[in-house]
């Protein structure tokens, strides 16, 4: 069983530790500085030890009441988070998800409200990136990345294949009658260089020197075609609404597969009540958006 712990005595000793002061410890606790004290005297018997040196002018930390004070401080702290997180009534969970921008953009945004209808509780909190993300540093609870899966350290749910093909303007595409027209055009890059060598292997030609420019974001690449600045090489299912509109169009049926979205958290961390939801909706959603594509 947990021993009792004496809270009083630990809260008048963590505002007191904070002021140096029981009379703005009192203040802070809206209770008389007599009874601040008290608790505090109690608490130090009951540790059998001095907490604050008893000074002419306000109080200062023992060695004992050194160490016992970051652990209060802490513990109140994350206390108070979570009964925050009851406002209005209802448990509220913070979600914090780190995402490539392109799925961000072309796949998540236009479902998101379909989640917040679902479980309105859950604050979701999106922060995008290149494909380069560290779940622990950044404070994640999820990330969805491009790739293979492979990732050391994470548990890694698949959600949707993303082939890559070729995107242009229609004016562009009306010079392209086979993929080797490809060679007279600016083939727009990302950072994996091994994209473009891919598709032209698939498409039965040897690659060329390319030289066009390089994006750390399909996203970014794909918004310079669509400017007519050359022909990108990103998933089309990423782009529905821009091929829908014929901003864009794909002059080729060939693709080729370079990755797919993922899923992705620590292996040590357990999913929170937030966590799970989410991941059930993700997971739930990319297998209609399958199911409907196939």
């Amino acid at each position: 069983m947990r021993t009792y712990l004496p809270l009083n005595g630990l809260r008048a000793f963590e505002s007191s530790a904070r002021h140096l002061s029981f009379t703005r410890a009192a203040q802070e606790l809206n209770v008389t500085q007599a009874a601040v004290s008290q608790q505090v005297r109690l608490l130090e018997e009951r540790l059998g030890c001095v907490l604050f040196k008893r000074l002419p002018r306000g109080l200062g930390l023992t060695d004992e009441g050194r160490a016992l004070l970051p652990v209060l401080s802490d513990a109140f702290s994350r206390i108070e988070n979570v009964l925050k997180q009851f406002a209005g009534g209802h448990f509220h969970e913070v979600l914090t998800v780190g995402v490539v921008g392109t799925f961000a953009v072309g796949w998540l945004m236009p479902r998101l409200q379909s989640f917040r209808q679902a479980h309105p509780f859950v604050e979701l909190r999106l922060l995008t990136n290149n494909n380069l993300v560290d779940l622990a540093a950044e404070g994640l609870d999820f990330a969805i990345r491009f790739g293979e899966g492979n990732w050391p350290g994470t548990h890694n749910a698949a959600l949707l294949d993303a082939p890559l093909t070729v995107l242009c303007t229609p004016q562009i595409a009306r010079r392209l009658a086979t993929p080797a027209d490809l060679a007279r055009e600016t083939l727009l890059r990302s950072y994996r260089s091994d994209e473009w060598p891919a598709w032209l292997a698939a498409a039965g030609l040897a690659a060329w020197p390319l030289h066009g420019p390089v994006f750390d974001s399909s996203r970014l690449m794909v918004e310079a075609a669509t400017q007519g600045a050359g022909v990108a090489l990103a998933p089309r299912r990423m782009f529905s609404r821009e091929l829908q509109s014929s901003v864009l169009v794909s002059p080729f049926s060939i693709e080729v597969h370079t990755g797919s979205y993922w899923l992705t958290w620590l292996k040590t961390r357990a999913l929170s009540p937030a966590m799970q939801l989410f991941h059930d909706w993700l997971l739930a959603q990319a297998v209609n958006r399958s199911t409907a594509i196939n």
